[in-house]
């Protein structure tokens, strides 16, 4: 049985739909706030922290990220892809801080988790 044949099999343009066409950038992996977004694992790791802020801000708590690692860190190419994304980190209030080894990063996060003063140091 052959199958329906359809308007374009038959050469002919097929109706569109009176929808609008939305405007697509690439910007919208980490600015689009409904429907659909295509993105690779790093991409969504980037996104992660963006995703935090809003659902903080929702909640009523303004907070801001701390972000570190280093080139030799398994996710290698997070780093490269935090860079291309730093202006949505910006004014999501994220920080990403490479370290030159993991010992430093690992050191630069959890100096942003101290939330006491040092004896004798004013915060």
């Amino acid at each position: 049985m052959n199958a329906p044949e359809t308007a374009a099999a038959a050469g002919q343009s097929a109706p569109t739909p009176d929808v609008p066409a939305t405007p697509v950038s690439l910007d919208d992996k980490y600015t689009l706030e409904r429907g659909r977004v295509y993105i690779s694992g790093t991409q969504a790791l980037v996104r992660l922290p963006m995703l935090q802020k809003a659902r903080d801000l929702k909640a009523g708590l303004n907070t801001a990220g701390f972000i570190s690692g280093y080139r030799g860190s398994p996710l290698g190419a997070l780093d490269q892809s935090l860079w291309k994304a730093k202006k949505h980190l910006q004014a999501n209030d994220i920080v990403f801080q490479p370290g030159v080894n993991e010992d430093l990063a690992a050191t630069a996060v959890w100096g942003s988790q101290q939330i006491k003063p040092v004896a004798g140091r004013h915060a």
